[in-house]
């Protein structure tokens, strides 16, 4: 008997190629499409849900399911979404941070909730349309990036349990983009056309402000106008911290001869530190909540890491006390370590495997 597998449908091209390709592999498949939110509960303009989890995705998932002769159900999030991934973010940006919600989607929505919701429908396994590739090592599960690097999302799976990969498809990781859409024609399958998503689901619109004062209204207000600082001297003010990220140049609100950008973020004083580019340049970082995807790794650890999301590699050593505290040596510094953003570690030699990752504490 062919093993059951759950699929998580979006309603957008990827998630349905994944169907297709599970299918073609032989499995019993069926589609769950999460709810995981509204406008109404997260804040924003209802008439922008047109992303992820709205009525017109929900229908293009169960179109997809229905060409391909399996069930599709859509069942409720909303709960889980809002408590391990909403109120986090906004959290973390009244802390001053820059936090990745994709990754606490991943990671405690689909691999933690998304995976319990499968045990308990009876699927043996769970299968996503994420550009990323699980292969095996002496029987040992290994995250590999996906083989195109313009969609390769590795970083953003760095927190699943790593157990879990055990249960885990990632069919379209041997694929390209492009590979992916002409698939999706070559099969009639009504999301073949269905456009990128850019934002973050809950603030389709890209304004992280807007999201913040609709969803804590209170809280927001009490943020208040602030002190831009240079070297120890207000140069300005602004309108409450929660408008910055570290490395951000506009909207400062300062003029000067050369550009200037966010150096630091003070939530106790409400201020805003600036510096030229090179402020901007750190030498280390601390790095918390680790997950390892790889078993006995030894320290000191040569590496390469990702210190957000598309960006760049670069050459570090990983080291960890006697408390188990972990902190990142960068053999070159690095511009704009940002407090809250993920950061990822691959294997020195074969740069496509995830050894595991992190959040980023401060930068030193």
């Amino acid at each position: 008997m062919a093993k059951k597998v759950m699929v998580a449908m979006s309603g957008g091209v990827d998630s349905s190629v994944a169907m297709l390709k599970i299918i073609e592999m032989g499995y019993d498949a069926f589609g769950v499409t999460m709810k995981l939110w509204d406008y109404q509960s997260a804040g924003g303009n209802i008439s922008r849900e047109n992303s992820c989890c709205s009525v017109e995705e929900i229908n293009g998932a169960k179109l997809v399911c229905d060409r391909l002769g399996v069930p599709h159900y859509t069942i409720d999030f909303m709960d889980t979404f809002k408590e391990s991934v909403i109120d986090d973010f906004a959290r973390e940006y009244f802390s001053g941070r820059t936090p990745n919600p994709c990754v606490r989607c991943n990671s405690f929505v689909k691999w933690d909730a998304f995976l319990k919701q499968a045990e308990l429908l009876g699927a043996d396994l769970i299968a996503t349309g994420h550009y990323a590739q699980i292969e095996y090592h002496d029987g040992e599960p290994i995250l590999k990036k996906g083989v195109d690097p313009v969609k390769d999302q590795a970083y953003v799976l760095w927190g699943i349990p790593r157990e879990s990969m055990h249960q885990t498809l990632l069919p379209l990781g041997g694929l390209n983009k492009s590979e992916v859409r002409k698939i999706a024609a070559e099969n009639d399958l009504a999301t073949a056309n269905t456009p990128e998503s850019m934002e973050i689901c809950f603030v389709a619109d890209g304004n992280y402000k807007r999201f913040l004062s609709d969803y804590s209204p209170d809280q927001y207000k009490g943020v208040g106008e602030g002190n831009v600082v240079e070297n120890g001297k207000i140069v300005g003010t602004h309108p409450g911290y929660t408008h910055f990220t570290i490395g951000q140049r506009k909207g400062i609100g300062v003029s000067m001869p050369d550009p200037r950008y966010v150096q630091k973020i003070d939530v106790e004083t409400n201020t805003i530190t600036i510096g030229g580019k090179d402020s901007l340049y750190s030498q280390s970082c601390k790095v918390s909540n680790i997950n390892w995807l790889i078993k006995n790794i030894a320290f000191p650890k040569k590496t390469e890491v990702q210190i957000r999301y598309n960006s760049k590699v670069s050459k570090a050593t990983i080291l960890m006390d006697e408390k188990w505290d972990c902190h990142i040596e960068f053999e070159i510094p690095q511009m704009s370590i940002t407090p809250g953003q993920s950061i990822v570690f691959y294997d020195e030699i074969d740069t496509d495997i995830v050894l595991g990752g992190g959040i980023i504490e401060k930068n030193f």
